[in-house]
């Protein structure tokens, strides 16, 4: 672990725009990835005949990603710069793996979208663009991808930055604190160092843009939020809960409660990578002893918070939904699973009250029939179990959520409020 402050930062953008590439451009200039391994990368590249992959091989470095050419799940990758130690959060742009997308994002605090040059705006980068707004990321640099293709043209950059602040407009992102870069993730242009490529272009370059970045607060104010992940019985402790502190501070000697298993009691130890820590604070993991709970009276999907100011149950909840992709078309009554923070629970949509245009948001119809594919909408939502939830307004971390059926991410939303059971 570094000294600097720590930032999650997600990369974002469409399927071939050169996402991977940036990555393993970035670990490459700031010394996270060794000369001779991007070599290495660069002979097996080239024996497959894909030259010219060696960076995204950093990153897709499962054999079966090389085979496909796409990238799966979220690599998690970290570097430092003069300011930050960053953990890259690489959001796949295939529609099949926007569930990762989803908890990637969710994780971030800011994201660099990317956008090539030689093709501007494309169907996922609206949707990612959607996407990181719904679910809270803050800042966006823009890194307008692949100059080298249209040979540095400052025509071709400023085409794209004007698509690119249309959507942005359309979808309420604050564009006065917008960063526009022109890269070659490729050839290196505008990554570390300024490139004499773009000698109209005098703004900083990325990883100039990245330390510029606003550090993000943790959200130690907030009353404690500790989503269980997994029990476990230690002989010599007893129960211990495991999860990642969200919000707030859990102290040794704290009374807490878990939601919605309705049991609490005193925290006697924190323990964090194997040592007994007198607190744990927003993004530790820790593992903690409560007197008097038993390994079965609580589970994974619970949420720990103080006695005092439990974790919301929700008997029904109103949120904000974008549907990505389904088959045909969602009425009330649908069942599917909602995937929040560590719980999983069967949803119905109670009534759909609300379709809301995406590219303006604005209210486009009330009480519509139905939902389809690439409408965003307000519903009323009904747990099947017990669910713990909490408005995204007052805690975001626990305010946002991805709904699965059918084996894949049918939409992703954010809580607005909570009728507490």
């Amino acid at each position: 672990m570094s000294d600097k402050p720590h930032q999650n930062l997600a990369i974002i953008g469409h399927v071939d725009h050169g996402k991977s590439t940036l990555v393993g451009r970035l670990l490459f200039e700031t010394g996270s990835v060794p000369e001779h391994v991007i070599e290495q990368h660069r002979e097996e590249a080239e024996e497959k005949g894909k030259g010219g992959f060696e960076f995204a091989y950093v990153m897709d470095n499962l054999a079966e990603e090389r085979e496909r050419g796409v990238t799966i799940d979220i690599a998690h990758q970290e570097f430092d710069t003069d300011e930050y130690y960053f953990t890259i959060v690489d959001c796949p742009g295939h529609r099949d793996f926007v569930k990762n997308m989803i908890t990637g994002a969710s994780q971030a605090d800011n994201a660099v979208l990317v956008v090539a040059a030689d093709d501007g705006v494309a169907p996922q980068t609206r949707e990612h663009v959607f996407l990181a707004r719904t679910l809270g990321i803050n800042e966006l640099i823009i890194g307008v991808n692949k100059m080298d293709l249209v040979d540095y043209s400052e025509d071709s950059y400023k085409e794209v930055i004007g698509e690119v602040e249309d959507l942005l407009n359309q979808v309420r992102f604050a564009t006065d604190d917008t960063t526009f870069v022109p890269i070659s993730a490729f050839e290196g242009d505008n990554v570390a160092e300024a490139s004499e490529n773009t000698d109209w272009y005098d703004g900083p370059t990325l990883l100039e843009s990245l330390n510029d970045l606003p550090e993000a607060e943790p959200p130690t104010d907030a009353p404690l939020r500790l989503p269980i992940q997994d029990v476990y019985t230690i002989s010599g402790i007893g129960t211990v809960p495991v999860g990642r502190v969200e919000t707030g501070i859990l102290n040794t000697g704290d009374n807490v409660s878990f939601q919605p298993s309705d049991v609490g009691g005193e925290v006697k130890t924190v323990e964090m990578h194997h040592e007994e820590v007198p607190k744990a604070e927003p993004g530790d993991n820790v593992g903690f002893n409560v007197r008097g709970i038993g390994k079965d009276d609580i589970r994974r999907g619970d949420v720990c918070g103080p006695a005092d100011d439990p974790p919301s149950v929700a008997e029904t909840f109103k949120a904000q939904v974008v549907v990505m992709q389904h088959p045909s078309v969602i009425t009330a009554g649908y069942t599917p699973v909602f995937h929040a923070h560590t719980a999983q629970v069967a949803c119905t949509i109670e009534s759909i009250d609300q379709k809301i245009d995406p590219s303006s948001g604005e209210v486009a119809e009330e009480n519509p029939d139905f939902i389809k594919s690439g409408d965003a909408a307000v519903v009323t939502v009904r747990p099947q179990k017990p669910l713990s939830i909490e408005p995204s307004g007052e805690i975001p971390e626990l305010g946002s959520f991805a709904i699965r059926d059918m084996g894949q991410t049918i939409a992703a939303g954010k809580v607005l409020e909570v009728n507490e059971r």
